[in-house]
């Protein structure tokens, strides 16, 4: 949906200067989809583009500063998940490293031909598996309960003597619950099978450590950070177990074989950067939207009747609001509130309309899937800005409501 911006000035009669806030429209609460660049980011990545523009695998004087800068982003990138910098491998994104993670442990396998993963796994791993399930591969999807959460009893109970890896996301990106991937990964460590964890919404915004954890590949992104889209990262653990990855194209042994590819150097920095900050500001940062996030679901509650809330009532990421609006359906709240940007389900599948499979595999029906908004806040999120979704979405939906009684 295109939204023009504009501006709005929010102010009560009589207010002071200091207490009128002008908002920038639309307010932007879809902070799972994609996030702002933060203006610090930004200022780190510039010199790359315009001075230190070198090529890193060049041994030049310019070569050398861009490799160098490749190191220092390699290093915080590791930093942030407890791993090395040589077991990171730089990717065009989430997608690409949920593609490797998957294909290319399939591929380097002699062994078993069985992978267990979960339904409310992002498509970007239920796709993957669909096309090994096409060439041969045996795939169990395991059921998640109604809060969205893949327990680590269903994902033992699903494996079998040729079972060569799991993939469970860290937290859910529709509905921000976190699924217990420390005690998955103990198990899948105990059984000698390979855990694979997709935490693009996870990474920077809670704990995660690849040893403590036992996880041996995992996968995310830098625009989910506030640093720039088209690159991301996969983890590769190097020992106890060495993971062994077919790669998924060829052309210059960049990224110890694994990915090819001049090294986007301008990006990169801005992925460790974004990183750095995550790494010293989350806590604030989830304490700031969490305060949010219940402003806004009780400002919701206190203004409209027949609200669900769909995810973990308590493990669930701080920036994460799903909510299903009963007798309203979702698309036509969302073109109902146009000055407020959300979604009703995953971005990237943002164009399908068919409902969000996440919530049906919670247990949802289809007409309370398709009545669902996600509200993801984010570092930017003001006050100001959560009261006018409160009265925009509150408004949108008894009108909507309204119309459909009168219809």
């Amino acid at each position: 949906m295109s939204v023009a911006p504009g501006r709005v000035i929010i102010g009560k009669p009589y207010s002071t200067p200091a207490e009128i806030a002008v908002l920038d429209l639309p307010v932007y609460l879809d902070n799972h989809a994609t996030t702002r660049t933060d203006p610090r980011v930004l200022e780190a990545m510039w010199p790359f583009f315009s001075n230190s523009y070198g090529n890193a695998a060049s041994t030049h004087r310019l070569g050398r500063d861009a490799a160098e800068a490749v190191d220092l982003a390699r290093e915080r990138v590791a930093s942030l998940i407890g791993a090395s910098p040589q077991e990171i491998v730089f990717t065009s994104g989430a997608t690409e490293a949920n593609n490797l993670a998957i294909k290319g442990v399939a591929a380097a396998q002699r062994t078993g031909r069985h992978i267990v993963s979960a339904t409310c796994e992002h498509k970007a791993v239920l796709d993957p598996l669909k096309r090994l399930s096409r060439e041969g591969w045996d795939v169990t999807l395991v059921p998640c309960d109604e809060a969205g959460m893949v327990s680590a009893a269903s994902i033992e109970a699903a494996l079998t003597e040729q079972t060569v890896l799991v993939s469970v996301m860290a937290a859910n990106n529709e509905v921000g619950t976190i699924n217990p991937f420390a005690e998955i990964g103990r198990l899948c460590h105990a059984r000698g099978i390979l855990f694979h964890t997709d935490a693009t919404q996870a990474a920077g915004k809670i704990s995660l450590d690849v040893v403590r954890d036992r996880i041996d590949l995992l996968s995310f992104s830098a625009h989910k950070l506030y640093g720039p889209k088209g690159v991301g990262a996969l983890y590769v653990r190097r020992r106890d177990p060495q993971v062994r990855l077919e790669p998924l194209f060829d052309g210059g042994g960049h990224e110890r074989g694994m990915r090819s590819g001049t090294l986007p150097v301008p990006i990169l920095v801005g992925f460790g950067e974004a990183v750095e900050i995550a790494s010293t500001e989350s806590e604030p940062d989830n304490a700031r939207v969490l305060a949010f996030r219940e402003r806004l679901h009780q400002g919701l509650i206190a203004r409209l009747d027949g609200i669900r809330l769909n995810g973990h009532p308590t493990r669930r990421l701080h920036a994460t609001l799903n909510l299903s609006f009963e007798d309203v359906e979702g698309e036509s709240l969302m073109m109902g509130m146009r000055d407020v940007a959300v979604s009703s389900g995953s971005a990237c599948t943002a164009s399908n309309p068919e409902p969000s499979h996440v919530l049906l595999a919670m247990g949802l029906d289809e007409s309370l899937a398709r009545a669902s908004l996600r509200f993801s806040l984010g570092r930017f999120t003001t006050a100001e800005e959560i009261d006018f979704a409160i009265d925009s979405v509150a408004a949108a939906v008894d009108r909507l409501r309204l119309a459909s009684t009168h219809g």
